[in-house]
C-alpha cells in the first residue's frame, strides 16, 4: 500500500490521473490539493472535487492551495482544456465541501505526521504548493519516499513555448525550489508523456468499459484528441498525468536515467525550460531520475484494468 498525496490542477489530463489513482485500491489517497494552473484554483478545486465524486471516493479530503505562482503571473490553458478546465465533461457543484487548511500546510501536516519515507507526493501541475510547504518545513525534503512529476522537456522541446513545457513554465521558480532541495524525483516530461498516445483504438477500448469513471474518463480524453487536432495537428493526444500514476503503480513500465536538472527562471525567451543534463560524475548519486522510455501499451492496460474496477 502506497500513501499518497496528489497536488494537481484539473485539467484534463489531471482528471484521467485521479480517476487511475481513485480507482487503484493499493494506493491510501492520503490527499488531493489542487493549484491554479490549466485554470484558476476556483476551478481546479471544484474540479478534484467532481472527479472525486464521479469515482466514489468521497472519502479522500480535497483542499485548495495556491491561486497564483511565486513571482510570475498566472498562466493559464483553458485554450486546451476548456473553459471549465474538464472539456466537454458536464459540470456541476459537488455535494462534498472542500477539507480546510491551505494544501501546502495539509502537505506539511501530512508528510510529518507520517513515519519518514512513508508518503510519495504525485504533482501533476504548477509546483506551487510544494515549494510552498519546502520552503516552510524544509524537513519534509528528505521524509517524503520520493515526488513524482509531469514537467518539463529536453529533446521534444516544449508545448507552452519552443523550449518550456506548461506545468513548468507556469511556476518556473517554484519548480526549481522543488528540483534543487535534493528530494527524490521522478521526473515525466514530455519526451516520456509524448510516447503516450490515446488512439482512437485505446479510448475506444476504455469507453467499452462500463464504469461512470471510464465514461468520464473517455469523454475527457476525447476533447484532447479534438484539441490536438485542432490546436497543434496531430491525431491522438499524449496521456501526460496519467503517466505520474502509472509510475507509481508499475514502475516497471518505464526507463529512467539519472541527471541534474535545472530551470531556466532568469530568461524571457527560455523562461521554465529545463536544462536536463546525464553528463554526471556519479550517477549513483543524483536524487533526479529523468524518464526516457514509456511502455505506453502496458499504461493503457493499466488505466483500463483499473477503472473496470480490476
Amino acid at each position: 500500500m502506497t500513501k499518497l498525496i496528489i497536488d494537481c490542477d484539473p485539467g484534463v489530463d489531471d482528471a484521467v490521473a485521479l480517476f487511475l489513482a481513485f480507482a487503484s485500491r493499493d494506493l491510501e489517497i492520503l490527499a488531493v490539493t489542487t493549484v491554479g494552473g490549466n485554470v484558476g484554483a476556483d476551478l481546479t478545486a471544484r474540479n478534484a472535487r467532481i472527479i472525486r465524486q464521479i469515482a466514489g471516493r468521497e472519502d479522500v479530503p480535497v483542499h485548495a492551495g495556491a491561486a497564483r505562482p511565486l513571482f510570475r503571473p498566472p498562466v493559464e490553458a483553458d485554450h486546451f482544456h476548456g473553459e471549465s478546465g474538464l472539456g466537454d465533461l458536464t459540470v456541476f457543484e459537488p455535494a462534498a465541501p472542500l477539507a480546510p487548511g491551505h494544501a501546502a500546510d495539509v502537505i506539511i501536516q501530512t508528510v510529518m505526521a507520517q513515519a519518514a519515507g512513508g508518503v510519495t507526493l504525485a504533482v501533476t501541475g504548477p509546483m506551487t504548493n510544494v515549494a510552498l510547504a519546502f520552503i516552510r518545513e524544509p524537513a519534509i525534503v528528505g521524509r517524503l519516499a520520493q515526488v513524482v512529476v509531469m514537467g518539463g522537456a529536453r529533446t521534444e522541446g516544449g508545448n507552452i513555448t519552443a523550449s518550456a513545457e506548461y506545468n513548468i513554465y507556469a511556476d518556473p521558480h517554484a519548480a526549481q525550489v522543488v528540483f534543487a532541495s535534493g528530494c527524490r524525483c521522478v521526473v515525466l516530461g514530455l519526451d516520456a508523456t509524448h510516447q503516450v498516445r490515446a488512439t482512437a483504438e485505446r479510448v475506444a477500448a476504455l469507453r467499452a468499459l462500463a464504469t461512470p469513471a471510464a465514461q468520464a474518463a473517455a469523454e475527457v480524453i476525447d476533447f484532447s484528441n479534438g484539441i490536438e487536432r485542432d490546436i497543434v495537428g496531430g491525431k491522438s493526444a499524449p496521456l501526460h498525468d496519467p503517466c505520474v500514476i502509472a509510475y507509481i503503480l508499475a514502475p516497471q513500465l518505464f526507463t529512467a536515467r539519472p541527471c541534474k536538472l535545472e530551470v531556466e527562471t532568469g530568461s524571457a525567451l527560455t523562461l521554465g525550460h529545463t536544462a536536463v543534463d546525464f553528463r554526471l560524475a556519479d550517477p549513483g548519486a543524483a536524487t533526479i531520475q529523468w524518464v526516457t522510455e514509456v511502455d505506453a501499451d502496458g499504461v493503457f492496460d493499466l488505466l483500463n484494468q483499473r477503472l473496470a474496477g480490476q
